[in-house]
């Protein structure tokens, strides 16, 4: 299995890892843990528990683009160390994004959230200049 494989099954255990915040946030919450409408309680926290529900969001919005343009480049013949170096390079892009988002740093988060987006178009075209 390629690296850049292993990078889309670590984008997919983020999905769970961008949740640890958003749960603790719901757990301090008076009531504590609403299991029975987790979404609607998730809708009435504010600060960094909110920015943390909307990367955990974005994260999931994030992953099909990014786990379609690793398995296109790699039917497409991209050189695998080219696929594995944006692959990487996309990991370490949402990382940055999901801290920059709980830290409150809009700029810097849109700014690593359009490179992660673009590595995923690159990968998604990376055939054609392969």
């Amino acid at each position: 299995m390629t690296l850049a494989f292993w990078c889309v099954f670590f984008a997919a255990l983020l999905h769970v890892l961008t949740k640890f915040p958003v749960s603790s946030a719901q757990y301090h919450q008076p009531e504590g843990y609403d299991n029975s409408n987790p979404r609607d309680q998730i809708m009435r926290i504010a600060g960094w528990g909110r920015r943390a529900s909307a990367a955990h969001q974005n994260q999931i919005e994030a992953f099909p683009l990014f786990a379609s343009g690793v398995i296109i480049a790699h039917l497409g013949g991209t050189d695998p160390a080219t696929a594995d170096a944006m692959a990487v390079a996309w990991i370490v892009a949402r990382l940055a994004y999901w801290a920059l988002y709980l830290a409150d740093r809009s700029t810097a988060r849109s700014t690593v959230w359009m490179a992660g987006y673009g590595l995923s178009l690159a990968l998604l075209c990376s055939p054609a200049w392969s």
